[in-house]
């Protein structure tokens, strides 16, 4: 299962914020650093910021910051702020027959659902950081990380 593409970049915003060190990054570094368009990732940004896991600092050496520790902040929380995991409620078909009493089918993709929504929330940025691993948690370009 993938995750949409706005929820990868989310999290690779927010695990790049959190393993830089830095009290704010502008939006452009953080582009490069994790390789997401600067228009995206703009909008991605925001989001994160209306959802209480970024700030943004104006002015000369502004940028964007986490509001917390990355072992306060969830894998799901990020995701669920930019696209929300949707958990199968009803028949996805509008079977009147089934209603909220899924099929064995649909019981089960949203079972799988319930799996990764609970992954996600066990699992902080932090955590992210701390797993280990032959190469860093994202892409590498010169000058701007330690390896």
């Amino acid at each position: 299962m993938l995750i949409p593409k706005t929820a990868e970049y989310a999290l690779r915003a927010v695990v790049w914020l959190a393993d830089s060190h830095e009290d704010a990054l502008p939006r452009e570094a953080i582009a490069q650093g994790t390789r997401v368009p600067p228009g995206y990732l703009s909008k991605v940004l925001n989001a994160l910021r209306r959802a209480g896991i970024l700030r943004s600092l104006p002015g000369r050496g502004g940028g964007f910051a986490l509001t917390r520790p990355p072992e306060a902040i969830s894998v799901l929380e990020v995701v669920n702020a930019v696209s929300p995991l949707q958990r199968i409620r009803v028949c996805p078909l509008g079977l009147e027959t089934h209603g909220r009493r899924l099929c064995a089918l649909h019981r089960r993709l949203d079972l799988a659902l319930a799996s990764v929504e609970e992954a996600f929330a066990g699992s902080s940025i932090a955590d992210i950081l701390a797993q280990p691993t032959e190469s860093p948690a994202l892409c590498e370009l010169p000058g701007t990380r330690s390896a």
